[in-house]
């Protein structure tokens, strides 16, 4: 059997405890440095996310157990997490869905829930130009907003349409819905069917029970 190959510096290291506690630091430095992340949000949302005095930013800070460190300027959001590093990888969705138009109450209730979700579909990723990205984005809000707020209703889903993206969240089958919902309007199914897909998936996840009332 082959015998386990020793680096030539494992003997030094083994003989100087000060080296041995440099290993240690620098394996501790790479750990922290994969549990921070970056996300930009939008210059216009920098606001909403810190909040009036700093309030919002706080309370991200500690129901996500993470630190902020928010570029005011280029709307660049550093994340480091500094509790539980489970509910810290929740953090940067909880920033994205605020930079992309949730309220901050809605973004962190991805924090009640594991199984809640955030998704967000790029709108001109799915459309050919400008034009066609402002027309599918009219008929995906409805007239008066009434698509989007059909979407929210019968799915129980949050949906928020922002610049070029729409974001969604809810729980698995909520997302998935919606997801399946906007797919069919890019594709151009008239609105009636779409509604009527989503009166179907309302029966599904309601079991029936109509949430509305």
């Amino acid at each position: 059997m082959p015998r386990p190959t020793k680096r030539a510096d494992d003997g030094a290291c083994e003989r100087d405890p000060r080296r041995r506690r440099e290993g240690t630091l620098n394996r501790i430095e790479r750990v922290d440095s994969r549990m921070q992340q970056h996300v930009k949000v939008p210059q216009d949302r920098v606001g909403v996310l810190i909040g009036d005095g700093g309030e919002t930013m706080r309370e991200i800070e500690r129901r996500a157990e993470v630190r902020l460190d928010i570029d005011s300027e280029t709307g660049s959001v550093a994340i480091e997490s500094v509790g539980d590093p489970v509910t810290g990888m929740v953090a940067p969705d909880v920033v994205r869905a605020v930079g992309r138009g949730f309220t901050p109450d809605v973004a962190l209730s991805l924090l009640d829930d594991e199984m809640r979700m955030f998704e967000l579909i790029e709108l001109d990723e799915q459309t050919r130009n400008k034009n066609d990205l402002q027309r599918q984005k009219g008929r995906l809000i409805g007239e008066n907003g009434r698509t989007r707020e059909l979407m929210e209703e019968l799915t129980g889903a949050h949906v928020v349409i922002y610049g070029t993206t729409l974001g969604i969240i809810g729980q698995p089958d909520e997302v998935e819905a919606v997801r399946r919902a906007v797919g069919m309007i890019l594709d151009g199914a008239p609105h009636g069917a779409v509604y009527s897909f989503l009166e179907r998936k309302h029966n599904e996840i309601t079991g029936g029970f109509d949430v509305r009332s």
